[in-house]
């Protein structure tokens, strides 16, 4: 792995390693735990199963592949399956700053750090038991599930932005555009627009990373759903 590129071997990965593929010529990524023996767990919009790669209906490796329990979207698929003819990504842990804001692209790395593999593969498994909730493209995505596998980490505030850091950036980019729109006049120069916009759009993916939030929350994961319960809106 490098600062441009977090693409690794199948041959370094982990138990417990958060990794991730690209979909539809790189527009997004999907997300997963890897818990070993060439399985991947991992969450995904029911609609989407078997559409988009994310539940095949035949698989030649593992009979299990694509297996999830009724009303939950959190499954178990071989790794050849999750990435769909996709390249293989680290998602990196516990990166410094700098690291964090050179990395454009939301939903490669957080500054929060990891933690252990057994922990990590640990409440994998039992999400792929228990469910993770409803999926939301904004609040509670594939991402959402790996970072939360990773660190215990959840939002307090429901009504804000999630843990992804590919929401951050789709409503980061949009968000620094329009509040540095006001400053073309006072900027006459297109070069002093595009800084103050990106300057604004790294704040904004610094800002909403679980590694400096201050409304996260710890939760261990048998606890998870009367969480869920009790902070509904």
């Amino acid at each position: 792995m490098g600062l441009l590129s977090n693409e690794v071997e199948r041959s370094v990965i982990k138990p417990g390693d958060h990794i991730y593929t690209y979909r539809v010529a790189l527009a997004y990524s999907h997300h997963g735990i890897y818990v070993g023996g060439g399985k991947v767990v991992h969450f995904t919009r029911t609609d989407t199963l078997n559409a988009t790669g994310d539940q095949p209906s035949e698989c030649p490796y593992f009979p299990d592949c694509g297996f999830k329990h009724q009303n939950s979207s959190v499954l178990i698929s071989c790794l050849d399956c999750f990435l769909h003819e996709g390249s293989l990504y680290r998602f990196e842990y516990g990166v410094a700053p700098p690291v964090f804001i050179a990395k454009l692209r939301g939903g490669t790395c957080t500054m929060a750090p990891s933690d252990e593999e057994e922990t990590v593969v640990h409440r994998a498994m039992y999400l792929l038991r228990n469910g993770f909730g409803k999926y939301d493209i904004f609040q509670n995505n594939c991402e959402d599930f790996a970072l939360y596998c990773k660190t215990g980490l959840l939002i307090s505030e429901r009504a804000g932005i999630g843990r992804s850091g590919q929401a951050s950036t789709l409503i980061g980019a949009p968000l620094a555009a329009m509040l540095s729109s006001p400053l073309k006049r006072l900027m006459p120069s297109p070069l002093g627009v595009v800084t103050v916009s990106a300057g604004m759009y790294c704040f904004s993916r610094y800002a909403t990373d679980i590694g400096v939030r201050s409304d996260v929350v710890q939760v261990d994961v048998e606890d998870l759903a009367c969480w869920e319960i009790e902070n509904q809106n």
